[in-house]
């Protein structure tokens, strides 16, 4: 039996060699797949031995790594100090913390803190430190140290890395965040979205607050806890239509008056109808996107929402606040609306009802709340006016301009 492990432990060692000794001769070939007009080594090799083409890219970016980059991971590999398994996982590693200290290089408010002479010594450390390590610890435990070798080689450097990846996450959140609708003819609407990370987290922690199975019926909790419930008859509910219940009587508790204001209002959803209809509980309600709604629904809408009449003409309402209100009122909202029509970044042409009002002196540094003071700015150049990684001006013409600081 001892024979057979170190045989076994002997074999695995040579196989690896003789790959390591492939890899060598395969990121010196290029020559060969040119001749035979094929892209790379790695596609002539598949065409030649029938093996698996992501396998030969896998090999080729090892082999170019090894022989240009990482040499002396090379080394270490050509040796059998290092498996071959080790060797993807720690040029894997390396690679990564080269990108990162590459854009943190041409990050101008990093640069006092790394140079590119101490980009090199970083990455020749962790190249040295992980290959030593290769000898205690397998590819999962390698992977997990190459994660964070940066921590350990430069802290203060690890530190703006962390710092610089969470605001780039959270402005690429913020570039891909989406929510679309589809009808799809039965009375429901197919919901998509894609939010930052913790917007996610803190919805589904508040509608878990209404799916508690505590709660359900009066009951006490539930064997199989969270993801099982029962209605009222004793049906089991799957867990994903509780959420969905949830996410519905979310929506329809939110008060109205402490919403964003749209369009000079808080948000309503506005429902024509009878009103001898509606107290009888017959016929049908109509929104103002043209969906229809039965008595009997509307009615239970009725149950938490306030009724708004309409009236025609107007009367004189105050429209300059001054100090005495930080927020826009929604008689100067409405005033903004008659006067800017769109939003003011130039060539910008987001309807007003779709902007948000902006205070041109901010109002925590003594600006009023005066039209005079208060400009439409659309969503997004409402963000850019208050990010700090670009300059704005008020234009003549009442119009703002954004530039990127250089």
């Amino acid at each position: 039996m001892a024979e057979k492990r170190d045989s076994l432990v002997t074999l695995e060692r040579l196989a690896s060699r003789v790959t390591a000794l492939k890899l060598r001769v395969v990121a010196a070939s290029a020559d060969v797949a040119d001749a035979e007009g094929h892209r790379d080594v790695a596609s002539w090799m598949t065409h030649r031995t029938r093996g698996d083409r992501r396998q030969r890219r896998r090999e080729q970016r090892l082999a170019e790594a090894c022989d240009g980059r990482w040499r002396r991971l090379g080394q270490a590999l050509t040796t059998g100090a290092v498996h071959l398994d080790q060797a993807y996982v720690v040029s894997r590693a390396l690679d990564d913390l080269a990108r990162l200290l590459t854009d943190l290089l041409g990050d101008t408010s990093f640069t006092p803190v790394l140079t590119s002479d101490r980009r090199n010594e970083i990455l020749d450390q962790a190249e040295t430190h992980l290959v030593e390590q290769a000898a205690s610890f397998g590819p999962d435990d390698l992977a997990r140290l190459g994660a964070r070798i940066l921590q350990v080689l430069a802290p203060h450097v690890a530190d703006d890395a962390e710092s610089k990846k969470l605001r780039d996450e959270e402005r690429h959140a913020r570039r891909v965040t989406r929510l679309t609708t589809q009808r799809l003819g039965d009375g429901t609407v197919l919901v998509k979205a894609r939010v930052p990370q913790h917007v996610a987290t803190r919805l589904t922690t508040t509608l878990e607050a209404f799916t508690n199975p505590r709660k359900q019926c009066g009951d006490a909790a539930q064997p199989d806890g969270p993801h099982r419930a029962t209605d009222a008859t004793g049906e089991d509910l799957p867990y994903e239509m509780r959420l969905g219940h949830a996410f519905c009587a979310l929506l329809e508790g939110l008060d109205p008056h402490r919403l964003p204001l749209h369009g000079g209002s808080a948000t309503t959803l506005v429902v024509t109808m009878e009103l001898d209809a509606l107290l009888r509980g017959v016929g049908a309600g109509q929104l103002a996107t043209g969906e229809t709604l039965s008595a009997g629904e509307v009615r239970r809408l009725a149950c938490t929402a306030d009724l708004v009449p309409a009236v025609f003409g107007t009367r004189s309402e105050l429209l300059d606040l001054g100090r005495t209100a930080r927020l826009f009122s929604p008689a100067q909202r409405r005033a903004l609306a008659l006067r800017d029509r769109q939003c003011r970044a130039a060539g910008c042409e987001i309807p007003a009802t779709w902007c948000e009002a902006h205070h041109l002196l901010p109002w925590g540094r003594l600006g009023a709340t005066d039209l005079d003071n208060g400009v439409l700015l659309c969503s997004h150049h409402h963000h850019r006016i208050h990010d700090d990684r670009y300059l704005h001006q008020r234009l003549p013409n009442g119009d703002v301009r954004f530039s990127r600081r250089r």
